[in-house]
Formats: C-alpha cells, sequence, structure tokens
C-alpha cells in the first residue's frame, strides 16, 4: 500500500531518528524470500560494517546509500514497515529482518503478507533506472506529461499507477488526482487536451503534497495499513475526496460516490464530476510495480 507520500515519511522519519550515520554490524534474515539479492549468506557477509551515509526515496522504493559505496533498496510493497527498537525489543512474528547497528538499535522490516522486498546492490540503475519521473520533480512538467500520454493510447488510471510512466504514484493518489481533475479514470490517455493534462499535472502534485504534509494515508487497523516509523500513523485519511467513500456526497458537487473497477482495480469516481466524454474503448496494457 505505501505509495510516494508514505515512503518519503518514513524516509524523513528515519532521517530525524537519526539513522544516516549509524553503523551495521549485521542482520538476521527470519523470511528469506525477502531479500531480493544478493542470496541470504551474501547479504549478511556484506552488510557487516556498513555505515549508513543517507536515507532517501525513489518512486516508491527507500534508498540507503551506504559510505564508500553501495546502496540498499527497500520495496515495502502491500504491507511493509520499518521498525526502529532496542536490541532488547521483543521479536515481532512478523518481523523477517533484522538489521542491528553499533549502537544496540536495531531497525527490523515488518512485512505480514511477505511481499515486501531488500536489495543489496552496487549500482541502484538496474532496478531504479525503469522507473519512471518523479511527479515532484521540476523535469516532471505539464508538456511531459501531456506529451507521455499522447503517445500511449490507454486508459488514464493504469497509465498513472504504471511506475515506468511516472514513479510513487498507487491507487489512493490516483484516485484523488483524477477527481482534483475531473477525469474519468477510463478516459484514453491520448484523447486529453493539453488543458487536462495541466489540471492533471496540478492535481496529481497537489495530491501528493497533501499527503507528505499529512504523515500519509493510513485507512485503518487492518495488518495492510501504513504505519510510519515508530508505528506512527498517516492522517491524510480525512483529507481523502473519493478514495474509499463509495456512498458518500462529493465534496465538490454532492453526487454520491461510486466504486468501479479499472484495470481490475479498485476505483472511486464522482460520476457527475468525472464523466467518460472522449472515451473510445481500449484494452490496458500495463502493470502497477
Amino acid at each position: 500500500m505505501p505509495e510516494l507520500p508514505e515512503v518519503e515519511t518514513i524516509a524523513r522519519d528515519l532521517n530525524a531518528a537519526g539513522v544516516a550515520g549509524k553503523t551495521l554490524t549485521g542482520a538476521r534474515v527470519y523470511w528469506d524470500r525477502t531479500i531480493a539479492e544478493p542470496s541470504v549468506t551474501e547479504f549478511c557477509r556484506l552488510i557487516k560494517k556498513k555505515k549508513i551515509a543517507a536515507v532517501g526515496r525513489r518512486g516508491k522504493f527507500l534508498v540507503i546509500d551506504f559510505t564508500g559505496g553501495g546502496h540498499m533498496l527497500m520495496h515495502l510493497r502491500m504491507s511493509g514497515r520499518l521498525h526502529l527498537v532496542s536490541s532488547g525489543a521483543e521479536r515481532l512474528p512478523h518481523e523477517h529482518v533484522v538489521f542491528a547497528f553499533e549502537d544496540g538499535s536495531e531497525l527490523r522490516f515488518h512485512d505480514t503478507r511477505k511481499f515486501g522486498r531488500v536489495y543489496l546492490m552496487a549500482d541502484v540503475e538496474r532496478v531504479l533506472g525503469r522507473l519512471g519521473p518523479e511527479p515532484l520533480d521540476p523535469m516532471f512538467t505539464p508538456r511531459v506529461l501531456f506529451e507521455g500520454m499522447r503517445k500511449r493510447s490507454r486508459l488514464v488510471k493504469p497509465l498513472l499507477l504504471d511506475q515506468g510512466f511516472v514513479a510513487g504514484l498507487g491507487n489512493i493518489y490516483t484516485d484523488e488526482a483524477l477527481w482534483e481533475a475531473r477525469i474519468h479514470p477510463r478516459r484514453l490517455s491520448d484523447s486529453l487536451s493539453q488543458k487536462e493534462a495541466e489540471a492533471l499535472h496540478a492535481a496529481i502534485r497537489k495530491v501528493l503534497r497533501r499527503g507528505m504534509k499529512n504523515l500519509g494515508t493510513s485507512l485503518g487497523t487492518g495488518k495492510a495499513n501504513f504505519y510510519s516509523v515508530g508505528r506512527r500513523r498517516g492522517r491524510n485519511r480525512d483529507a481523502l475526496k473519493v478514495f474509499r467513500r463509495t456512498g458518500e456526497p462529493c465534496a465538490r458537487c454532492a453526487a454520491p460516490v461510486q466504486r468501479i473497477i479499472v484495470g481490475q482495480r479498485s476505483t472511486h469516481i464522482c460520476p457527475k464530476c468525472q464523466t467518460l466524454k472522449g472515451f473510445k474503448g481500449s484494452r490496458d496494457r500495463g502493470s502497477e510495480g
């Protein structure tokens, strides 16, 4: 579930907690598949004595850079969380990787559904190079978005979820951005006008910045719900306009919010504000990463 605002919140929380500058003494792995590369044996050998230089984000990946070279990527997928605790804290059942620091603290990768992955690599571009532009980067202009959509003939929502098109968007913020821009998620990307693309660009940035300001979106108390470091919940739920608000009045026109399926994904719209004008039919060929 964590999308750009949630991963950015985690990165900022780790930096605020002073993780940058800490030196690792090793790692314990309790679920081998969490380690995407290298092998678990190599991972545990190579991680020793690594000093964290910086913690950042690229798309939905948490990026940890080490002094002297090398990087660790974490993709939280559906239910991944990070717990920063003392070494004496009892290990929870779903804490599958435990990173130990010289100062006695530990960073634990908690993942109920076991979809999250951790990479230790010298060249992160092998993974991150496949991602599209950052939606909050100055280089991602309305023109870039418009031209990118015009080159494709795909449903707008699956295209925005495609991490190779633009990095960091998921189900929550895509639904919210499309509502803000008054665009139906089943519109074909090449049917959008330049004015509509400009509105969508502004909407994407608006909902992402709002999500970050509110420290992410926590929707409930389920196993896949978002929690940042220290098990802190995000407060962006109250700012959502359509996502998981089926049957509630649209904040703009009061029409009941509807839930539909687009590209096999649950999707929330206002049927009055987001009409299907210009839709000609399309077969979705995209995927979310």
